[in-house]
């Protein structure tokens, strides 16, 4: 588990430790192969769990076609507008509910083709061998998933597992639903490929799509859904206007299967080019149909009129009638043509007048120019309220309020009375020249009077047959003209890019992205602990903690103890350990000699609370002592907790306090270990005034007694920073040893300490670093903890000291590594 103790806040230090947090990030190696461990397996769920998602798009240009047959001499006006106002018009078009509507109904987009996985229902529209086609005329299960089962090459299954007695079924032609009795249990039928399956509750034709392989017995999931909400889906089709270029429009889907993505945007674009087109045609149908009505009338008249000159030629010398009317029969013609021009205009502006005056949908007028009219004003203005009136036919599928309403009336309102004013004056001036061409037939009428009454009666009615004949060709070359303008016009719309898959368009789950984020977080996290425990935390670390802490020296370091009991070196000589402890006991003999100190010599280990190895420091520097054949004593002074019993088999019911409350004699008290030259004296009975135990005469008698019979006398006392023992102690000791343990001592009671160092409670004073581990030696926690090479590093050390195996599979098997490569 994450130990908090080995994790330090640097207190009076304006650097951040770079090398021991990296130090602690590496000793920690095991928390991130797990946080790894875990990320990845996380990164791989969400990777096999998750759909792909795939983004498909498409191309398209807005421009203004000019229709390439349209001329000065075509009576018809069929383009207006820009692209400026089509642009904005044709993007809302493609999210309106209308277009859409139009477009999920003619690929049946409703009907949704699923698989079963292990983890979702994959859509496979366009990856299974057939099509499901429904009659919409008839009920259809509604929400309910239907299995679809190819036997063979032409006959299939369908099954469905009713739960109740009543389904409920819709009708797409016009969104009825209702409920049907149903047997409630398993329905299972066959049919075969393109026969026409008509059930309550189902009606469709099954074909083969054979641009895929057929898989015989594959269980294909087909359902119905909402007509509306599967409309409302496609409303949100993305479309975007090139910044550079603002007739061109980018429109695209994001979903799971690329085929329908790609049927509906090649579709939607489809659909609303021939809606586009139809629209910019309507002004030629409408003029097409006013000009066959009007032929439709004309041809009688012409027949009526042939029938009657052919029977007036029968009866009649002909030849000679022809030579005396044949100086009126030109002018009649030519004024009889001018006269019926007038008319009609003037028959085409009451008609537009009236239509203006009580109509309110002006989509179905016809060309002014069908009836003679170029008056540029009255053209271009008709052709402008059939937009304006289709886009306002339009916008209650692409827009909602009355904003939108309001701007197209008030537009509208204002071509009205524009053309209405048009209409007036050019009516004014057409009614002045019908006056002129009437007074010029009246002329000619009166002198037709003088001629015989034959010659009068052929001239009559040949000049009906030639009227009727003129104006009949003369319609039959309008109609011309618009029918070639029709089928010459272009749709405004062309594709750039049809959408297609070309292999590519995932946008999710990026499965490299995820597997890259797993290792960035399964990093991340570890580090974000391991940092606020670096931080969070104020023990000691390292010597660097210690030297930025105190200026006491430090006389040595010793490492992790790797057996049960305290007798480290007794037991393991040749250890790394024993060595550290050797290491101590040379520099306590330098200080000794310093100090000019003869005789017996007193060495007292305290530390500032417990559990930081005193009394592990303690046997194991009197072990040093004794195994160099100096006879040395153990005085167990805490006598609030004693310990120094248990490592030598040997039991605490008499020691020092004894001897302080005058029970034993000196002898009494010392008892002999398994290690030559080494004595222990345990603390004894716990004592109610252990203070004033110490403070005693008695005490100063057994220091003095002690001193004629040990070199060295080893005093274990109770911590400093809980206790006064030891201080009170520190008077009968030459030297005092420190105990500091790694990821245990805080650096607080090192400043307490530099206090009492500071006022003179404690002299000749040093630093033991106890516990060290240096977790990040070779990466794998194996170092100091098995031993401290004090001086030599691990190749180094060989033959010098015992290898201690680790512990765990991945440090032995390092450690045999290292071994093999000595």
């Amino acid at each position: 588990m994450l130990d908090v103790k080995d994790f330090s806040l640097f207190e009076k230090q304006n650097n951040f430790d770079f090398k021991s947090f990296l130090i602690k990030i590496v000793s920690y190696w095991k928390w991130f192969i797990v946080s790894l461990a875990i990320t990845f397996f996380i990164a791989y769920q969400v990777n096999i769990r998750k759909q792909k998602i795939f983004g498909i798009d498409t191309t398209i240009g807005v421009s203004d076609e000019n229709n390439p047959l349209f001329t000065s001499n075509t009576s018809l006006v069929f383009n207006w507008g820009g692209t400026s106002d089509k642009v904005q018009s044709i993007a809302t078009t493609f999210k309106s509910r209308s277009h859409n509507e139009m477009v999920v109904d003619s690929l049946q987009f409703y009907t949704d083709y699923f698989i079963k996985t292990d983890y979702y229902y994959k859509d496979v529209y366009g990856q299974i061998p057939f099509k499901v086609t429904i009659d919409k005329s008839k009920f259809q299960l509604y929400n309910q998933f239907v299995k679809f089962k190819m036997t063979s090459s032409n006959t299939f299954q369908i099954s469905i597992p009713f739960t109740q007695s009543s389904v409920e079924v819709i009708k797409y032609a016009d969104g009825e639903t209702k409920f049907v009795s149903v047997n409630p249990n398993e329905f299972v039928a066959n049919y075969r490929v393109n026969q026409v399956v008509d059930l309550p509750f189902l009606s469709f034709i099954l074909t083969i799509n054979d641009k895929v392989a057929l898989k015989t017995n594959q269980e294909v999931l087909v359902r119905f859904n909402s007509f509306n909400q599967t409309v409302s889906k496609y409303r949100k089709i993305n479309i975007s206007i090139d910044e550079k270029a603002a007739s061109i429009l980018r429109l695209s889907l994001e979903g799971t299967n690329k085929e329908r993505m790609v049927d509906y945007l090649n579709s939607t674009v489809e659909i609303l080019k021939k809606k586009q087109l139809d629209n910019k045609n309507l002004f030629a149908k409408n003029t097409i149909a006013f000009i066959d009505e009007t032929l439709s009338s004309m041809e009688n008249q012409l027949k009526d009129s042939g029938n009657e000159l052919k029977d007036f030629s029968r009866n009649n010398n002909v030849l000679d009638i022809q030579d005396k009317g044949a100086q009126f029969k030109g002018q009649l013609l030519e004024y009889d043509v001018k006269k019926d021009e007038v008319e009609r205009k003037i028959a085409y502006l009451n008609t537009l007048k009236n239509y203006l005056t009580k109509s309110v949908d002006f989509s179905k007028l016809p060309a002014p120019t069908v009836a003679g009219i170029e008056e540029p004003n009255i053209v271009n203005n008709v052709a402008k309220i059939i937009e304006f009136s289709i886009k306002r036919s339009d916008l209650k599928y692409t827009s909602k309020g009355n904003i939108f309403y309001q701007r197209l009336d008030s537009e509208i309102e204002s071509i009205k009375k524009v053309l209405l004013e048009n209409i007036n004056s050019l009516r004014l001036a057409l009614q002045y020249d019908l006056d002129k061409v009437n007074s010029k037939l009246a002329e000619i009428e009166s002198d037709i009077r003088k001629l015989p009454e034959s010659s009068q009666q052929y001239l009559k009615i040949s000049r009906k047959y030639n009227l009727s004949d003129n104006i009949y060709n003369t319609y039959l070359q309008k109609r011309s003209e618009a029918s070639i303008v029709k089928a010459a016009n272009l749709s405004d719309i062309k594709f750039i890019d049809p959408a297609k898959d070309v292999g590519e368009g995932l946008l999710g789950p990026k499965t490299k992205v995820n597997y890259v984020l797993a290792l960035l977080i399964g990093i991340i996290i570890p580090l974000v602990i391991i940092f606020l425990f670096f931080f969070i935390n104020n023990s000691i670390q390292n010597i660097e903690d210690i030297s930025s802490v105190t200026k006491i020296p430090l006389i040595g370091i010793v490492g992790i103890k790797h057996n049960e009991n305290n007798l480290s070196v007794f037991e393991r000589p040749k250890s790394a350990l024993s060595e550290s402890f050797r290491a101590i006991r040379s520099s306590l003999q330098f200080l000794y000699k310093k100090q000019s100190k003869d005789g017996a010599k007193t060495l007292m280990l305290t530390s500032s609370i417990s559990g930081e190895g005193k009394t592990f420091c303690s046997i194991n520097i009197a072990t040093v002592f004794a195994l160099s054949e100096k006879k040395t004593i153990i005085l167990g002074l805490d006598l609030r907790k004693p310990k120094i019993f248990d490592d030598f088999n040997i039991r605490n019911e008499i020691g020092t306090v004894n001897y302080l409350i005058g029970q034993k004699t000196l002898d009494e008290v010392i008892q002999k270990t398994h290690i030559p030259y080494l004595d222990v004296i345990t603390s004894g009975p716990i004592p109610p005034n252990p203070s004033e135990l110490i403070l005693s005469e008695a005490m100063k008698e057994m220091m003095n007694d002690l001193k004629k019979e040990y070199d060295y006398i080893i005093l274990d006392t109770p911590p400093v920073g809980l206790v006064s023992d030891a201080l009170e102690i520190a008077q009968y000791s030459e030297v005092i040893l420190y105990v500091v343990r790694q990821n245990f001592t805080k650096k607080e009671m090192l400043t307490l300490l530099n206090n009492r160092t500071k006022r003179g409670e404690l002299n000749n004073i040093s630093i033991i670093f106890n516990g060290y581990e240096n977790k990040a030696k070779y990466g794998t926690g194996y170092g100091y903890g098995y031993g401290y090479g004090y001086g030599y590093g691990y190749g180094y050390s060989n033959g010098y000291h015992e290898e201690e195996e680790p512990k765990g599979f991945f440090n032995k098997l390092l450690f045999k590594l290292f071994k093999k490569q000595k």
